[in-house]
């Protein structure tokens, strides 16, 4: 179970953005949820060196461009791609 917690803590996607406990909070806000999930996902993309249109296409079909970011050519680059 300890390895598990460690395992989701450093693996969460507002971890892999880079952005602060605050911002899991702020997704527990009805309305303001979806906007930050959409600024997340777009940093996300930005993390891999893909444009906007890659993040909306994150945002409407996931089921196949999450899979392109883990199974593609896309590397890390770093936190929102710095």
């Amino acid at each position: 179970m300890g390895q598990f917690d460690s395992d989701l803590q450093y693996n969460s996607p507002a971890t892999n953005c880079r952005e602060t406990w605050w911002w899991l909070l702020l997704l527990c806000i009805p309305g303001v949820n979806f906007v930050f999930l959409i600024w997340m996902t777009n940093l996300l993309s930005k993390s891999f060196g893909k444009e906007e249109g890659f993040t909306i296409g994150l945002i409407v079909l996931p089921i196949i461009f999450y899979p392109i970011l883990g199974f593609g050519s896309a590397e890390y680059k770093g936190p929102a791609g710095q």
